[in-house]
C-alpha cells in the first residue's frame, strides 16, 4: 500500500518506496501504482530516481501538471533531500555547481563549465563511524544531479550502484537519498510537506532520528 500523505482536489502527495522504479518496465511501476491505488489519473509533475525514496508530487489534472512544470521551471518550489555516505567530503557545507554531461553506462559528471549549471547546496553532520549525514538542497532539477554533486565531494552515496565503490554499494539494503521535504505556494495558499525516511538501517539509527530534530525546518537552514 503506498502512502498518500496529503490530497486536496488539484493535487497529492505520495511516499515512494525506495528501490521501486518510477515508471513501468517490467512491472507496474510507482506512479502506475498510485493511479491504480486512488482510482484517479494522475500526472507526476517531477520524478525520483528508482534507489531514491520520499516525496512526490501529483496533479490531478494535466491544467495543473502544467502549472506545477511552470512552478518548477521558475524554482518556485523548494525541495530539501536527505543523503548518508561513507566517505568524510571535502567540505562539509556549500555550493556544487557545475554543468553535467553524460558519461559511460547512463551515468553523469560535473563538469567545470557554467554555461547551464547545475546547482546544489548542502550542509552535514558526522553520525556514526564513518557515517556523514547531508541534508541537501537543489537549486536545479539535473538527472542525478545529487548523486553526482555529493560523488564530486568525494562523498558518495552509500548504496548507490552507479557511483559508489560497486563492493561497498552491493553490501547496503537500499541506496541512501530520500525526499525529505517540499515547500511552495500554490493557489494562494502556502504547503509544506516533511516526511522522514523509514526504511534503511543508516536512516532509521537514532543518531540519524536525533540529527534530524535539528533538521526538522529545513527552510530555516538555508
Amino acid at each position: 500500500m503506498i502512502t498518500i500523505l496529503f490530497e486536496n482536489s488539484d493535487f497529492l502527495i505520495s511516499l515512494k518506496p525506495a528501490g521501486a522504479n518510477f515508471h513501468s518496465e517490467k512491472e507496474a511501476g510507482f506512479v502506475v501504482q498510485v493511479s491504480e491505488q486512488t482510482g484517479i489519473s494522475l500526472f507526476p509533475v517531477h520524478r525520483l530516481d528508482k534507489m531514491t525514496s520520499g516525496l512526490v508530487i501529483f496533479a490531478k489534472s494535466s491544467e495543473v501538471a502544467a502549472l506545477f512544470g511552470k512552478m518548477f521551471e521558475n524554482r518556485e518550489i523548494e525541495k530539501y533531500y536527505l543523503a548518508i555516505s561513507m566517505r568524510k567530503p571535502k567540505k562539509k557545507q556549500g555550493w556544487v555547481k557545475g554543468d553535467m554531461a553524460s558519461a559511460r553506462r547512463g551515468d553523469y559528471k560535473l563538469l567545470t563549465t557554467m554555461e547551464n549549471p547545475a546547482i546544489t547546496q548542502f550542509i552535514s553532520c558526522a553520525l556514526r563511524t564513518h557515517e556523514r549525514f547531508f541534508l541537501i538542497k537543489p537549486h536545479t532539477g539535473k538527472t542525478h544531479q545529487i548523486r553526482v554533486a555529493l560523488k564530486s565531494l568525494g562523498s558518495p552515496i552509500a548504496g548507490d550502484d552507479r557511483y559508489a565503490q560497486a563492493d561497498e554499494a552491493r553490501k547496503e539494503a537500499r541506496g541512501y537519498l530520500h525526499a525529505y521535504a517540499l515547500r511552495f505556494h500554490f493557489n494562494g495558499e502556502d504547503f509544506s510537506f516533511i516526511s522522514s525516511p523509514d526504511e534503511g538501517e543508516r536512516f532509521v539509527s537514532m543518531e540519524c532520528h536525533t540529527q534530524l530534530d535539528n533538521w526538522s525546518t529545513p527552510w530555516e537552514l538555508f
